[in-house]
């Protein structure tokens, strides 16, 4: 395993895209790159191709490796619109990155669950890369460990390529790229070829918990990144998060984090 050498996150932080955008370095970053998908989707360069990142894609870079993030319009029934995407990127390098990229090979994609401690991690990189006044940058030095070592238990971890398997991460994917908007059971078990039942035993028994249980997770994930770091009402909030009634996304929420919507917004933004 890499030993004490230097480990420095040059820069982190949090973005949403609602007009097109292109990120294009051909020769590659020049430091080591973590992007996680939060919201939406986008597409970038990954093994070479340029493909569809959906939330919950982690993403990691070499210095060399070239690097390409599109956010596009798209068509549909209503005519064009940008697909929005929301992402954390952190660029950092040292010796101890150095030790640690080679300890394993190293896709680069991840599917990874959005779980609250992965991104509490990421967002407290954030946060320390904010602070104006920052004595002791080795503490964002310490989070980006425990983050390397993070992806490396999600690594091992990772879904062996067997059908069930298969089956289970295309539900989860389908319902991370769709959370956003309304869908049913059958919708899902449409868009993957299997029957209701079937996919809601396969996910139960790959996740431990159930497709709805697994789409309000999401979606509050959604919203609580939204909350802190997007400038919408608490209404634009909770229906682009896929909750077609406040109430409902009201009282949720407040069973989830133990306050209101309103009260998670000031109190995290008092500590950025």
């Amino acid at each position: 395993m890499p030993t004490d050498y230097s480990c420095q996150v040059l820069t982190a932080g949090f973005s949403f895209h609602r007009k097109p955008y292109i990120g294009l370095h051909p020769e590659g970053v020049k430091n080591y790159l973590m992007r996680l998908q939060t919201d939406g989707r986008c597409r970038a360069r990954v093994d070479g191709v340029m493909s569809l990142v959906d939330a919950g894609d982690l993403l990691l870079y070499n210095p060399d490796e070239p690097y390409e993030l599109r956010v596009d319009k798209e068509k549909n029934p209503m005519g064009e619109r940008v697909v929005e995407s929301g992402d954390y990127h952190i660029f950092f390098n040292g010796d101890w990155v150095d030790e640690w990229w080679k300890h394993h090979k190293r896709p680069n994609r991840i599917k990874v669950q959005l779980t609250e401690s992965l991104l509490t991690l990421f967002r407290q990189l954030v946060l320390e890369q904010r602070r104006i006044s920052n004595p002791y940058p080795e503490i964002s030095s310490y989070y980006m460990r425990i983050l390397c070592l993070e992806v490396d238990r999600l690594l091992s971890e990772h879904p062996t390529n067997t059908n069930t398997n298969y089956v289970a991460y295309e539900i989860k994917s389908y319902i991370e790229e769709n959370a956003s908007s309304l869908f049913k059971l059958e919708d899902i078990a449409t868009h993957i070829g299997i029957s209701v039942s079937r996919g809601v035993h396969l996910f139960k028994e790959a996740f431990g918990k159930s497709i709805m249980q697994y789409t309000l997770d999401v979606r509050l994930n959604m919203a609580r990144e939204r909350i802190i770091f997007s400038p919408m009402t608490l209404e634009h909030v909770a229906e682009s998060s896929g909750f077609n009634n406040y109430t409902y996304f009201h009282r949720v929420f407040r069973s989830r984090f133990g306050m209101s919507p309103k009260e998670f917004r000031v109190i995290h933004r008092e500590q950025m």
